[in-house]
């Protein structure tokens, strides 16, 4: 398992979200991000998920 960390924002920049998800791969790991953001309804706010290796695999502005 890796770590893969979810991060939201409001758009003055403050940070609303900061959340470690423990996943098997990215594809995982973005389902995983995908429902968090859907469940806390951030889906429409700035945010990103990225991986251990600082690759992003969810990006929305």
């Amino acid at each position: 398992m890796q770590i893969y960390y979810l991060t939201a924002f409001e758009k003055n920049g403050e940070k609303i979200l900061d959340e470690a998800i423990e996943a098997k791969n990215a594809d995982e790991a973005k389902k995983i991000g995908e429902r968090i953001l859907e469940e806390k309804n951030l889906s429409n706010h700035t945010h990103r998920l990225v991986s251990p290796e600082g690759q992003l695999l969810l990006f929305h502005v």
